[in-house]
């Protein structure tokens, strides 16, 4: 790709961010489990022909780790000295094509709002994102000449009373060409009450060279909105999160309540899904139809099959269910987990690196983990599989039918075959044949009349 044929994405990243009262770089905050400046590239590069330049400052090695997957080229900007110096330490890198300014700390503009707004951009148009708001305080002011025209950006520490009664306001975005920015940015100037040197300062450039400047509106104000401290990080992570739970809802999802869920990664969903309170979704996860997640349940990386019911206060990581199963209330699936059709997970029962064959059951206070259980397999209350010796791990694997009784101990490597039974309380070490009852209790004594101790 030729760099006229490229759009050049400059994203500024430099800021300390002292307002959040942090030693991680403001950028790096995460919201819905996510850095914001993750969000502002992962949306850039999901635009026709986007190569990221990523202006770094502050903490800027954390910030150039955290995008190291993306393909970015980095600039420093070692010294705070304003927006347009910070664009124009990415000059060398950007070509003559399309060129966007974004901010690292304005995490949930949209990528349609962006295409459009690249849409107006030529050698002849500059394209500027400014927004209407009740209270713009703070914001650069849009001046706009008596036929409509946009002739300038005044910042509001600089602006006129005149100016400050204008409630359009610039939200920093903007979109232009390489060409004209070489051109522009050189010639800013720090005459200014924050004696920087203003990215804004083109507008008045553009308009006095006949360049024409369209703007454009996003859909919703949090779009635009940046993060400046921690109150400003929380209204924007329940915004996003509202914005996550009308798409669900769409989708087919039935929420108790939208303003309780925390989706925290990329939620994919069937048809007539219910999600009680309090549940939060993080990293890939998939629910089919007909699934039900009851209140105050985790689910990390894992796919929910058809028909599944998750009961409140479960906690399923990296697990696979195929459907028509039942979990929890209180319950643990750990990364490896794969529950076969049917197959039942109880309460305070946790698993782990384990395969639950087609209508198995494992209903109370349980541990199952590096374990193989075949169909219809019966696990009662509190047994355990002993995988862990203190320096290696070894599997158990429970034929189909098998009945283990309660507060057993199954010691691995161990093999229980088919139909078997094993007798409650029993602590086994040795193999189980088919279809065979094996009982490993240790014998009992009895003492009549024992005197019991007493405390001298």
């Amino acid at each position: 790709m030729s760099s006229a044929e490229r759009t050049d994405v400059v994203i500024l990243a430099a800021g300390q961010g002292t307002r959040m009262r942090s030693k991680l770089p403001k950028v790096l905050h995460p919201l819905a489990g996510k850095a914001m400046v993750r969000h502002v590239a992962d949306t850039a590069a999901g635009l026709d022909g986007a190569h990221l330049n990523v202006v770094i400052g502050h903490g800027g090695e954390r910030v150039q780790q955290q995008l190291a997957d993306t393909g970015a080229s980095f600039a420093v900007q070692a010294e705070q000295k304003g927006t347009g110096h910070a664009v124009a330490q990415s000059l060398d890198a950007i070509g003559d094509g399309k060129v966007l300014i974004l901010y690292g700390d304005v995490p949930l503009i949209r990528r349609e709002t962006l295409e459009a707004l690249l849409a107006e951009v030529s050698e002849q148009t500059l394209g500027l994102l400014t927004v209407i708001l009740e209270d713009p305080t703070g914001y650069g002011r849009i001046v706009r000449d008596s036929e409509g025209r946009v002739s300038a950006i005044v910042e509001h520490k600089d602006a006129t009373p005149e100016q400050l009664a204008i409630q359009e306001g610039n939200t920093g975005i903007l979109a232009t060409t390489g060409a004209q920015l070489k051109r522009w940015l050189p010639a800013l100037s720090a005459d200014n009450a924050q004696g920087e040197y203003y990215l804004t300062d083109i507008i008045a450039m553009a308009a006095s060279e006949g360049v024409n400047i369209a703007t454009a509106q996003p859909a919703a104000v949090e779009e635009v909105q940046g993060v400046n401290n921690r109150l400003q990080l929380a209204d924007l992570e329940r915004a996003f999160q509202r914005r996550e739970a009308n798409r669900l809802m769409t989708e087919g999802a039935s929420l108790a309540d939208p303003s309780r869920i925390d989706v925290r990664g990329n939620l994919t969903i069937g048809t007539d899904i219910s999600i009680d309170v309090g549940c939060i979704f993080e990293g890939d996860v998939t629910l089919a139809d007909d699934v039900v997640i009851g209140a105050h349940c985790v689910i990390r990386n894992a796919t929910i099959g058809a028909g599944a019911n998750i009961a409140p206060h479960s906690v399923i990581d990296g697990a696979v269910l195929e459907g028509d199963n039942n979990v929890g209330p209180f319950a643990r699936l750990r990364p490896g987990t794969e529950l076969a059709r049917g197959a039942r997970i109880g309460n305070f029962v946790e698993t782990k690196n384990a395969q639950v064959g087609v209508d198995a059951k494992i209903n109370h206070l349980s541990y199952v983990g590096d374990a193989t259980l075949g169909e219809a397999v019966n696990v009662g209350a509190g047994t355990i599989t002993c995988n862990y010796d203190g320096a290696n791990k070894f599997r158990t694997e429970i034929g189909a039918n098998a009945f283990i009784g309660s507060n057993s101990a199954l010691v691995a490597p161990l093999k229980i075959g088919a139909g078997a039974t094993v007798g409650a309380g029993s602590t086994l070490s040795r193999d189980v044949a088919e279809g065979a009852l094996s009982v490993a209790r240790g014998k009992r004594i009895d003492k009549p009349e024992w005197p019991r101790p007493t405390k001298k």
